[in-house]
């Protein structure tokens, strides 16, 4: 019995009411889930919280994934699909469904259904202020608040490169 690995990890919390997670399902360290159902096989490893949803069979849920279910009025179902990877640091706004073996790109935000064996990628472009750390010491030093400075031209790499850009 020294070998054995439990399927439930310590600091998980499991708030069931649609059902017990399947007996082959498996719920890591700080994964919180609430009225969730998981199916035979599903992976939900670490720091996840899984509300008001269901995941299908076989379906693997990455780290820091949220399923954001309340929209400040009324709780939102979310659906992962059988054989669904869903990518590390992605928040599944619901109502959302995964498709059959749908795959999330991780850090994305997905707000739409995402069909069968479909990959969803979200994410904006990436912004670099060349000279903040700098700036912002020298502001520090001198009690300047955030935000006084007046931005010139070149400030950022994202300048003239499309969406994004400011």
């Amino acid at each position: 019995m020294k070998d054995f690995v439990p399927d439930w990890q310590p600091f998980a919390h499991l708030a069931t009411t649609s059902g017990s997670p399947a007996a082959a399902a498996k719920v890591g360290t700080f994964v919180e889930t609430k009225n969730a159902e998981l199916g035979q096989g599903a992976k939900v490893p670490h720091l996840t919280y899984v509300g008001d949803a269901k995941v299908g069979r076989r379906a693997n849920v990455g780290a820091g994934t949220v399923t954001v279910n309340y929209d400040g009025y009324e709780k939102h179902r979310t659906r992962i699909g059988d054989d669904a990877r869903v990518g590390s640091d992605t928040m599944l706004v619901a109502p959302v469904k995964l498709g059959r073996g749908a795959v999330t790109g991780a850090g994305s935000v997905i707000t739409t259904d995402v069909p069968a064996g479909a990959l969803a990628v979200e994410r904006s472009e990436q912004l670099v202020v060349k000279g903040y750390r700098k700036r912002r010491d020298a502001e520090a030093e001198t009690g300047k608040k955030r935000g006084t400075r007046v931005r010139k031209a070149g400030d950022t790499e994202a300048r003239g490169k499309g969406k994004g850009a400011h």
